[in-house]
């Protein structure tokens, strides 16, 4: 009450509301049978093994309104693979004043997903057009997270819609750009958890003669060094969306601590997105590199990727997509060969939420990728086609 007596905007007290939203996902899953990267492999999926019902997550996100502009959102899961079950993914206060001109701003500060997936915009930040995300949006999940702040001003205008301009300073994820060196792109909806360590590719350790089963973290702080990311995005009624951004987590290649390393991470995003009646469009390129210095000798993996993905509303109930993604990584050093990357994928799902409390959603994901390590971890060749059929029932209260 002594916080809404604070943010009460005209000094009168203001009720605390609280608002608590979630679902618990079950889902029929037919993986590749390859030993997935949450198991120490190399595959590029969630799943692996044999056909098998799943208990996928349950998200929970309580919304704490302090005041008509001040929220404190956390989001949980529950997680049958973390190694603790349960988990915060995200936990920040967001500030949004009301404006009546034509400028606007908000800001927001804790722990949070980084402002630039256009896909990734549902309850856990899931995907509403697929089971899975794109590889870009794999990686944000896994790798990215804000834990610092983040500002957006906003200029609206008459005729030329809407310009915003988008600012971020963080700190604590120095290690980000490991798993796209050591393991390469992936395809799946598990963002890392704040707390979570999370597996390292046993193929990779044998190159280095390091020991197997290692686990690393990602919201670490090493170096001491706050990086930044900035963007700036048009938006106008009846057309689409542009947006521009550029990471930089400003990490000290050489830096580490008794368990993990740091990274330099650097990339652009590019987005676009349009709505033609029921169809969506959503497109994304990102591309970058991050880089290590074990022992004085820089390490460099090069990385892109990109997707463009459609999704059509049949009627009230019935939602069709489908996305291609392609992704590509180059690592650059003596053996630049054994750990590169080529891959495409096809994604196609059709979801069905015909109440308010379930959504139905049935996924078909086929990819090709080509990486000469995968014959180090028990892979029959490379390239290698692999395919993951899923039936989801996502239940919400």
């Amino acid at each position: 009450m002594m916080l809404a007596l604070f943010f009460a905007p005209t000094g009168v007290a203001r009720a605390v509301d609280f608002s608590f939203q979630g679902y618990v996902d079950v889902r029929v899953v037919a993986p590749p049978r390859e030993k997935g990267w949450l198991g120490f492999g190399l595959s590029k999926f969630r799943y692996d093994g044999n056909l098998g019902l799943h208990f996928a997550e349950g998200i929970g996100q309580g919304n704490l309104s302090l005041a008509d502009d001040l929220n404190v959102i956390v989001v949980a899961r529950a997680e049958p693979k973390d190694r603790d079950v349960f988990d915060a993914l995200e936990s920040y206060a967001y500030w949004h004043p009301a404006s009546d001109g034509a400028l606007s701003w908000s800001a927001k500060a804790g722990a949070f997903f980084p402002t630039i997936s256009l896909e990734n915009d549902d309850l856990g930040w899931a995907s509403p057009y697929t089971l899975t995300p794109s590889a870009i949006n794999s990686w944000v999940g896994e790798e990215l997270r804000t834990i610092g702040g983040e500002g957006t001003l906003r200029w609206k205008t008459d005729k030329a819609g809407t310009f915003s301009l988008l600012g971020s300073m963080f700190c604590c994820n120095d290690p980000a750009g490991i798993l796209l060196a050591d393991r390469g792109w992936a395809m799946d909806d598990r963002p890392t958890g704040l707390f979570e360590r999370i597996p390292e590719s046993d193929a990779t350790m044998r190159l280095f003669h390091s020991p197997l089963g290692q686990h690393t973290g990602e919201f670490e702080e090493i170096d001491g060094q706050w990086g930044w990311y900035a963007g700036l995005s048009w938006q106008m009624a009846n057309i689409g969306k542009l947006t521009v951004l550029r990471y930089d987590n400003q990490a000290d290649p050489a830096a580490k601590t008794s368990r993990d390393t740091s990274w330099e991470t650097k990339f652009w995003s590019f987005g676009a997105r349009t709505q033609y009646g029921p169809l969506v469009l959503i497109a994304q390129q990102l591309t970058g590199y991050t880089a290590f210095e074990p022992r004085g000798v820089e390490i460099v993996t090069k990385f892109q990727s990109g997707f463009l993905l459609a999704s059509y509303d049949i009627d009230s109930d019935w939602r069709v997509s489908a996305r291609a993604d392609y992704f590509q990584t180059r690592h650059v050093a003596a053996t630049p060969n054994v750990m590169s990357e080529d891959g495409h994928a096809i994604t196609g799902a059709v979801s069905w939420s015909g109440y308010d409390w379930l959504r139905i959603t049935g996924e078909v994901l086929a990819m090709d990728s080509k990486r000469p390590e995968y014959l180090s971890d028990g892979f029959a060749s490379s390239p290698i086609g692999q395919a993951q059929y899923q039936l989801s029932a996502r239940l919400f209260f």
